[in-house]
């Protein structure tokens, strides 16, 4: 009998994952994981009771694949510049940017290398992306942006928390959309404060600062 091609005998079992597993990896919600199967970004089949398993090579190099993360410090001047660094040695206060746009990764960094000298600014140039170096890298201040490749930014906002480590993270949606636009979004949104990208230089100080303070009062709070 000729073996199916979507038999796991082709698989070593110390060569794939379950979904589970995967997500545990990756830091990710199994439905996360199951999108970037769907759209091809891991390897994966099926056995013959129907459970999903990816291939742990595919894994990795995701994992490894450096245009996934950029770093914000040195995107001036109209290009991205990867990083997967995700340690903050110096204790400053991470923020991770969720942005596609490399005109706004590299206006948010310019910003915040002028203003925030004491914020350490890591960007994802998508929401899948994103969610992966959420997890890694547990920041206080998240921006995020609506409109994203692989999982928009409402789902990702709506996976975020429901994870009880990012309850204290402080969240600003950054957008081009309308408030009239943004009502089918509304779900993910309430007490959310919106940046609109045409105002972004002068709002986005604004809640930062406001994101800053709350955190100050967040760690001075008795446990």
């Amino acid at each position: 009998m000729n073996p199916d091609a979507s038999s796991p005998e082709r698989h070593p079992v110390s060569d794939h994952m379950s979904t589970l597993e995967a997500a545990r990896v990756l830091g990710l919600a199994v439905r996360s994981v199951q999108l970037m199967v769907d759209r091809g970004d891991l390897e994966a089949w099926k056995t013959p009771g129907g459970h999903r398993r990816i291939s742990r090579t595919s894994i990795e190099r995701w994992r490894n694949t450096p245009h996934r993360h950029h770093g914000g410090n040195d995107g001036a001047g109209g290009r991205r510049v990867d990083s997967d660094q995700t340690e903050v040695p110096d204790g400053r206060t991470k923020v991770l940017l969720i942005e596609d746009s490399v005109h706004f990764q590299n206006l948010v960094t310019l910003l915040l290398r002028q203003q925030f000298p004491e914020l350490s600014l890591h960007v994802a140039s998508d929401g899948i992306s994103g969610l992966v170096m959420a997890g890694k890298l547990q920041p206080e201040i998240l921006m995020v942006d609506i409109l994203l490749p692989g999982i928009d930014g409402a789902a990702l906002i709506s996976s975020l928390r429901s994870h009880p480590q990012f309850s204290n993270s402080q969240l600003i949606v950054v957008t081009s959309l309308d408030t009239e636009q943004l009502k089918p979004y509304a779900f993910a949104l309430q007490g959310v404060p919106v940046v609109h990208k045409p105002q972004l230089v002068v709002e986005l100080p604004l809640l930062l600062n406001r994101a800053i303070a709350t955190l100050q009062n967040l760690s001075a709070a008795p446990a």
